[in-house]
């Protein structure tokens, strides 16, 4: 799957483990179409890690669905039926957990592009870090599930299945 051609569609969802390289991809393919890019984690995240309401959540995931085109990276698994069902490509980067796990840690109290600028990640040697690699490690078992639902759910939907880093430069070769 050599140069895979990311024009033809208006609406993608990169979905994955964390650490698999959603953010990093998507913003590849933003520079490639020109779509604009919507991090999940930048839109999420409120001071102090703080949360929004369901329903807040709910109804920015709409606003940004009902856009004409975007790539949305992340997962937020409660939300991810609608943005699946928006999408014209969906991107699954089933990547490694060793691998997530060793790209979570390199970024580790770092400033990401990918979250609100007055959030950084944790320190590796940080409670919370723990409980994220925790969740990474958990991530094939609990989220990979909802995916696979919903790949059955939309048989009709463009998908890749991308499972290494290699598969992911040889998509993006021209």
């Amino acid at each position: 799957m050599r140069g895979f051609d990311f024009a033809k569609y208006n609406k993608i969802i990169i979905i994955g483990s964390p650490g698999s390289g959603k953010s990093w991809l998507s913003k590849r393919i933003a520079e490639i179409t020109g779509l604009p890019l919507i991090h999940l984690d930048k839109e999420y995240h409120l001071p102090d890690w703080g949360k929004p309401s369901g329903e807040e959540w709910d109804a920015k995931i709409q606003d940004f669905i009902s856009r004409e085109k975007w790539i949305i990276d992340g997962n937020y698994n409660r939300t991810m039926e609608p943005r699946f069902a928006a999408a014209e490509l969906v991107i699954w980067l089933n990547i490694n957990r060793w691998v997530c796990m060793w790209s979570a840690a390199r970024r580790t109290g770092t400033k990401r592009s990918d979250l609100p600028d007055y959030l950084e990640e944790p320190s590796i040697f940080n409670i919370e870090f723990l409980k994220f690699c925790k969740y990474i490690w958990k991530f094939p078992k609990t989220d990979r599930k909802t995916i696979i639902n919903l790949r059955g759910k939309y048989p009709e939907k463009e998908f890749l299945h991308i499972k290494s880093r290699r598969e992911v430069r040889k998509i993006l070769e021209r």
